[in-house]
């Protein structure tokens, strides 16, 4: 790729025909919004379907010999422990028990399938090719990843795929849709139920124009998709997880299944087991601005007193509460809910209190085998 030139996923063309507004993200020419624009995008996400192109992320194949034991050494989440066919969020760590990024794996036999972020994805095939081995890493550059999400999107798939909405939320499986042989997760980064789905890229415009024929569904970008999220109190990479956040100050330790919390064996083990018994010095918090003041990231967060306690770290409009929302990392002395903030804003002090997180509740599908994942 030359210098200054931005990838294009297989649905650009597409996005194109759609009337969508681009601009570059993680290295990509990506949609923005569409002329109906954010938060309708965002409001029609919440109560029928919408597709995304998340085609931008990394899909990689890890297979060989003890692929899930080795894996191990480099993630917090039990894998070997992962039944066939199911998925589990966890993320790269460091040896301060820092995020260098968050991802998804599913188990697949012997293989593993996982779906990185945009952003980290050179920096993850060549953290995992140094630790696992350049013949155990396959990176699949050619293929697409649409997410359709929203509450009526099992409806609409299970017209190309029947019995597709009986999937377990975290669950994986091979699937064909109008034809195309697929790989289909029950998951997604909205907080609403919804799948992503793998397909080859020459294939990616046929379906994604079949699913938008559909009635329930319209295009959304990245703009939706980031109200969503944070409503959801869902991280960003690079804005509320990073090199320097641990999995525990994030308050991700859900995250981590009971035996990789005795046992370790994973970079970082030992800080994150500490901060595990004796709790972080600071944690990620939602926080509720009073008024409709945008407090975005890098804003301060102050005490009574005016001393500095932390800081934003996403901000912004949340269109399902009409009402300002942001999420950051406080002192953990004040990240109790319900604590009085003060966030400085264009010089002021603008009063805010620590809230529950997620703002809107998560509706993921329930199933007798359904779950935290």
């Amino acid at each position: 790729m030359a210098e200054n030139t931005l990838a294009r996923t297989p649905l650009y063309a597409l996005h194109q025909s759609l009337g969508a507004k681009l601009t570059a993200f993680a290295g990509y020419d990506m949609p923005v919004q569409y002329p109906a624009g954010i938060i309708a995008e965002h409001l029609h996400t919440r109560t029928k379907a919408s597709l995304f192109d998340v085609s931008h992320m990394g899909q990689v194949r890890l297979a060989g010999p003890d692929i899930a034991a080795k894996f191990e050494k480099l993630v917090p989440a039990d894998v070997i422990g992962l039944a066939d066919g199911r998925v589990r969020y966890t993320m790269f760590t460091n040896d301060r028990g820092g995020i260098l990024d968050d991802l998804m794996v599913a188990k697949d036999g012997d293989v593993l399938r996982l779906v990185v972020n945009a952003g980290c994805k050179d920096a993850d095939l060549a953290h995992m090719r140094d630790r696992l081995g350049v013949d155990a890493v396959t990176y699949f550059d050619q293929d697409a990843l649409l997410a359709l999400q929203g509450p009526q999107a099992a409806s609409v798939l299970s017209r190309l795929a029947p019995d597709i909405d009986a999937m377990a939320f975290m669950s994986a499986a091979a699937v064909t849709l109008d034809g195309i042989a697929c790989i289909v997760t029950r998951s997604g980064y909205t907080g609403e139920d919804g799948y992503e789905i793998s397909v080859p890229g020459a294939m990616a415009e046929q379906l994604a124009r079949r699913l938008l024929a559909e009635p329930e569904v319209a295009p959304a970008g990245l703009g939706a998709r980031d109200t969503l999220r944070l409503e959801a109190g869902l991280c960003l990479y690079g804005s509320d997880i990073d090199e320097t956040t641990t999995v525990i100050e994030a308050n991700l330790a859900w995250t981590i299944q009971p035996r990789r919390r005795a046992e370790g064996g994973f970079a970082g083990a030992a800080v994150i087991q500490r901060e595990l018994a004796e709790g972080p010095k600071r944690r990620r918090v939602g926080i509720k601005p009073e008024g409709r003041q945008i407090a975005r990231g890098h804003t301060d967060i102050v005490d009574a007193d005016g001393v500095v306690i932390g800081h934003v770290t996403s901000g912004g409009f949340g269109p399902s509460i009409e009402g300002a929302i942001a999420m950051g990392y406080v002192d953990t002395a004040h990240a109790k809910i319900g604590t009085d903030l003060g966030l400085q804003v264009r010089g002021a002090t603008r009063p805010a209190q620590v809230a529950k997180l997620p703002f809107v509740p998560h509706r993921y599908f329930s199933s007798p085998v359904s779950g935290q994942p």
